[in-house]
């Protein structure tokens, strides 16, 4: 059986290596390749383009990249004609894997979509190309697998993957040890996102509310580098600073979970520190025209994931002009400075873990390809 997977970014690269893990795991023998990083190659994925260059978002910024994504697109349809999988997978970068999917369906390839467009958010017109072009959509939220159904699509709901994931693997005592976590501080998580990009516009952000916390109480910072960020750049924006920042490599959540409050680029991490229970302010910024274009599009509240699981505000979003360090300070500063407060945003995120539901999405994901893949062949 020859599975191949596009992932464009961090997160998906992550959930694409999860599944591929269990593939293996299920089925030794069978081939996997395709687009992905360092997770996915970890998991036994044979890698034919490495994702570190890529990572850009918004309407203007993909304008800029339109002849290399046709250019990586031609590259892809070209080892689907050479390798002939059985399925194709895409996780997640839907501005690009929908239109792989397309590629994959003109083929005779079925595909199957894990980490699926946000129809229910914005561009509801995407859901017609998925309905042509996709064979299952492996649904990770309750009202998405409901959007999709509406709309025609195939779809089986699996359930959220970091409902299993998401857990310390060390002890409070050995992550402190493993992290030189300073005991005398309050320890803050800064999360500027896994696109180059992203972390350009975030991070300065960041870091200058770290010297306005740093003023009003003792802090230690935290930058867990993503695979898709070289350490140079965050070297780079960090420079010279009297602050206490250490950049860390891996045991993200044992890092989560020795941390005070965290502020995080809008994405899977706002997602990842709920279910950690670690008080989070969400910042995000667009290019002005990308923002533009994003409120006459999205349909939703919200832009964080654990907002639109409950509903309301229980992760305060900093939103493009919002979105500077004397908001990003008087927000986390009562949870350093008042523990009863901090408590209090604890026990609202507490919640997102029961509203994502049971475990097991791996493992029904890797099914359902199995299942696809093998009707191939008859099987």
């Amino acid at each position: 059986m020859k599975i191949m997977m596009s992932a464009g970014e961090a997160s998906g690269d992550m959930h694409a290596a999860a599944v591929a893990a269990e593939l293996k795991r299920i089925m030794p023998e069978a081939d996997i390749f395709g687009m992905g990083g360092a997770d996915m190659r970890k998991s036994g994925v044979r890698i034919i383009y490495d994702i570190e260059n890529l990572g850009i978002i918004g309407v203007v910024e993909v304008i800029r990249h339109i002849p290399f994504f046709f250019r990586l697109r031609a590259f892809l349809k070209k080892a689907m004609v050479e390798e002939k999988p059985d399925v194709l997978v895409c996780v997640d970068y839907p501005g690009f894997n929908m239109k792989l999917a397309h590629v994959a369906k003109e083929l005779g390839i079925p595909v199957i979509y894990y980490i699926a467009p946000t129809i229910w958010a914005w561009n509801k017109g995407r859901a017609k190309n998925i309905v042509r072009d996709v064979e299952q959509v492996a649904s990770i939220f309750p009202f998405e697998a409901e959007a999709y159904r509406k709309a025609g699509a195939r779809v089986t709901f699996v359930g959220h993957p970091l409902a299993d994931t998401v857990k310390p693997s060390m002890s409070f005592e050995e992550a402190m040890k493993y992290f030189h976590g300073d005991p005398s501080r309050k320890r803050v998580l800064l999360m500027p996102g896994s696109r180059k990009n992203e972390v350009a516009g975030l991070l300065p952000m960041m870091l200058e509310a770290a010297k306005k916390l740093e003023e009003k109480e003792r802090c230690q910072f935290f930058i867990p580098r993503a695979s898709t960020i070289p350490k140079d750049m965050l070297l780079g924006i960090i420079g010279n600073t009297s602050l206490s920042i250490e950049i860390t490599e891996g045991h993200q959540y044992d890092l989560m979970h020795i941390c005070t409050a965290c502020v995080a680029s809008s994405g899977t991490a706002t997602l990842e520190t709920a279910l950690m229970e670690l008080p989070t302010v969400l910042v995000y910024r667009l290019a002005p025209v990308t923002w533009f274009l994003a409120n006459l599009l999205v349909h939703v509240k919200y832009a964080g994931l654990p907002n639109l699981l409950l509903n309301r505000e229980v992760t305060p979003e900093l939103l493009q002009d919002r979105a500077n360090a004397d908001n990003i300070v008087s927000i986390l500063l009562p949870w350093l400075e008042d523990e009863k407060k901090r408590e209090k945003n604890v026990e609202e995120i507490r919640e997102v873990r029961k509203a994502l539901g049971s475990g097991g999405a791996v493992h029904r994901v890797a099914e359902l390809i199995i299942k696809t893949a093998g009707a191939v062949h008859g099987k």
